[in-house]
């Protein structure tokens, strides 16, 4: 149907606004003819955006993860002013309210947003999420969950990175560009990293996460530790930034379990090799030697398949046209809405 209004209500999750609805799925919709616009809930700006809201009757709306309190109130009590509401959700709130392996200020935003999950759930005729791990979960609070996993909405670049090294004077960059939340998960490879920094001076690392990275890791000898970046620089910093393989750890935990593959898309925009936790989601887009490599949870194996990339460049290459290959078929490719 066409000459809808799609109004997309912010808490600021702009990582999962953009992947999941404003570049991927928007698109279509004003392709078919419909308005497609989005209000910040946040602080001062929800006076502004109540006051679109109050003129926009019958419009849908998308809620991702979670909303301010206030706005949250004013939709319960004017949910008759508006069509069908979507809510998308790509991490597991309550996992993550219960995990004391996150950090603690991450976790405590986690809580709240926990706590207020029921209520979006109530206020929503569809809820999106990115797993099928995660919509199971969320079928036991509500019936109708579909699951969109991520598409890709970055650019895919050249390998030409491949063309020289590993040496030391063009050392192979290996790349970990998660959140706080994963900082566990990077703890766990410390035994690989740590033996591959002084076994070998070929080799840089790049930990994007500022002053949280272990002491042990970013002491090590060609180590960067950049902080982490705003949604988009970090886009920015995606496009012109290369490296030869990226890091996406994933311990065996009830809030790992609800995540995406992501990080398979990430690493690919970067023109990377990855080396995956041999678990969901990644066994579910990766095949081990062809589009990537997986591996257990013994750092040993890490290590193993770290040397294997470097001692094989032109394997290494070969692995990242096939994910690059992968990834360009999670392309938007129209989807008729959140909801088809």
């Amino acid at each position: 149907m066409s000459g809808e209004r799609w109004l997309m209500v912010s808490d600021g999750a702009r990582p999962t606004e953009d992947i999941y609805f404003l570049e991927s799925v928007a698109p279509h919709l004003r392709s078919e003819g419909d308005h497609v616009g989005r209000l910040d809930a946040r602080g001062w700006r929800w006076r502004m955006a109540r006051w679109v809201l109050t003129r926009q009757l019958g419009a849908n709306l998308v809620i991702c993860r979670t909303l301010p309190m206030t706005a949250l109130r004013w939709l319960e009590r004017e949910r008759g002013r508006f069509g069908r509401i979507v809510y998308v959700i790509d991490d597991d709130l309550a996992a993550a309210a219960e995990d004391d392996s996150l950090p603690g200020a991450y976790r405590q935003r986690m809580v709240r947003a926990a706590e207020r999950q029921p209520r979006l759930l109530a206020l929503a005729d569809e809820v999106v999420a990115c797993s099928e791990v995660l919509a199971e979960r969320l079928r036991a609070e509500h019936d109708n969950v579909k699951v969109m996993t991520p598409p890709l909405i970055a650019s895919l670049p050249d390998l030409a990175h491949f063309d020289i090294g590993p040496s030391p004077d063009q050392p192979w960059r290996i790349g970990f560009h998660g959140t706080r939340a994963h900082l566990a998960d990077l703890e766990a490879l410390t035994p690989a990293l740590v033996t591959l920094q002084h076994g070998r001076d070929d080799t840089e690392l790049e930990l994007m996460l500022g002053g949280h990275v272990p002491s042990l890791l970013a002491e090590l000898p060609r180590t960067r530790c950049p902080a982490a970046l705003s949604w988009p620089t970090f886009r920015r910093y995606q496009s012109q930034q290369r490296v030869h393989v990226g890091l996406a750890p994933l311990r065996d935990t009830p809030f790992n379990r609800g995540k995406s593959f992501i990080k398979f898309l990430d690493i690919a925009a970067m023109g990377g090799v990855g080396v995956y936790s041999n678990r969901a989601p990644y066994t579910e887009i990766v095949e081990h030697g062809v589009n990537g490599l997986l591996a257990g949870d013994d750092p040993v194996e890490w290590q193993r398949c770290l040397e294997r990339l470097l001692a094989h460049p032109a394997e290494a290459r070969h692995i990242a046209e096939a994910a690059a290959e992968t990834a360009a078929r999670l392309r938007p490719e129209g989807p008729a809405s959140a909801g088809d």
